[in-house]
């Protein structure tokens, strides 16, 4: 068998094989609550022949949002949104359903990518808001500064990702992934670009790792054992002075100390100096670093597109799991394609089998 259809336990979640789909964003949400997009959207992930598809970075409260066209789970009408579209993917699938769970801080309150060049809104503006960070540096210059959060205003923001947490679990989903990367608000406490403060949360890395170590106790406390619970990371700011891969692999640590079950290794979005070094398979290389630190499983993704090398990067124990993300809004099949190419058997929806081209029929057999 390949290591990458192989089995393999995100804690207390078993999954079928080693393939994970990545949170993407959609900008198709109404208010903060799933739409129609959503609920052909899921589906379409559930049919991939994936493990586990962890739904888009949901914000845990209004101001969270990156863009206003951001999914959200902050109240009863959030969540009943939420149910109908998981419905709709749960109906034809037993694939495990994780969420993201997020907050944007600075890096909230913008248009959709693809209106605007997704540029900040202000805050007296329509469909604007005034956000909020570790300090009050904004992301870019020229933009709004965000407001600085005082310790009520910390203490709001971990109750609500618990109050989100709840939700997730009435919801009968699987997994919880909490957002710390990319620029977002967690990350913006880590990092010591972003991250001036000088009482308990700034200064020391003990003090910037505080907020992301008291949101994941939070929400370990109100969800059941039975539920997965893992962080997202950028190991490097890829800018000089910022978050790099030492501390990365110190928070690892301490989540892992914790029983995070397991940590998804990506990098950057926090300055817009950073200077990424591209390739196939470039962020792999942090994962491979974390995983030799910690005994929870690592989950590697950045521009990993083909089966071979995913299945290498597995076989070279650089990671646990492998994440897809652009490859599979492209090929909403790559997984099936990946099993033919690997010589593997996948199972997959009946209505689907006649599918397959005859030199790869014996890869596909109709799942339970």
């Amino acid at each position: 068998m390949s290591r990458l259809f192989s089995p393999l336990s995100l804690g207390p979640l078993p999954l079928s094989n080693r393939i994970v789909i990545a949170p993407m964003c959609q900008y198709s949400a109404d208010e903060g609550r799933a739409t129609d997009w959503h609920a052909f959207h899921w589906p379409n992930l559930a049919q991939s022949g994936a493990a586990l598809a962890i739904i888009e970075a949901t914000a845990v409260e209004p101001r969270g949002r990156i863009s206003w066209a951001d999914l959200g789970l902050w109240d009863d009408t959030t969540e009943a949104a939420f149910a109908r579209a998981l419905a709709a993917a749960r109906r034809y699938s037993t694939m495990p359903i994780g969420v993201q769970l997020a907050h944007a801080g600075r890096k909230a309150s913008t248009h959709r990518p693809w209106e605007h060049h997704g540029a900040q809104i202000a805050p007296d503006a329509p469909q604007g808001w005034q956000t909020v960070s570790a300090s009050s540096l904004p992301y870019a210059e020229g933009q709004h500064p965000p407001g600085s959060l005082d310790q009520a205003g910390i203490d709001a923001i971990i109750a609500a990702f618990a109050d989100s947490a709840r939700r997730a679990v009435r919801l009968g989903l699987d997994l919880i992934e909490i957002h710390a990367a990319h620029g977002y608000l967690l990350h913006q406490f880590l990092s010591p670009l972003s991250n001036r403060r000088d009482d308990a949360y700034g200064g020391a890395l003990e003090n910037r790792m505080r907020l992301v170590l008291q949101v994941f106790d939070a929400i370990k406390a109100v969800v059941p054992a039975s539920m997965a619970v893992g962080v997202r990371i950028s190991a490097t700011d890829w800018v000089d002075g910022g978050w790099d891969l030492a501390q990365s692999i110190a928070l690892a640590k301490a989540l892992d100390a914790r029983g995070s079950h397991f940590i998804h290794v990506s990098s950057g979005g926090l300055h817009p100096a950073q200077k990424i070094a591209l390739g196939p398979g470039y962020q792999v290389p942090f994962a491979a670093a974390i995983k030799r630190e910690v005994a929870m499983p690592v989950i590697a993704v950045g521009l990993i597109t083909e089966p071979q090398q995913a299945e290498d990067i597995l076989l070279q124990a650089q990671a646990d799991a492998i994440a897809i993300a652009r490859a599979v809004l492209y090929d909403p099949r790559w997984p099936w394609h990946a099993a033919a190419a690997l010589g593997e058997t996948i199972a997959i929806a009946p209505q689907y089998l006649r599918s397959a081209p005859r030199e790869v029929a014996a890869s596909f057999v109709q799942a339970t």
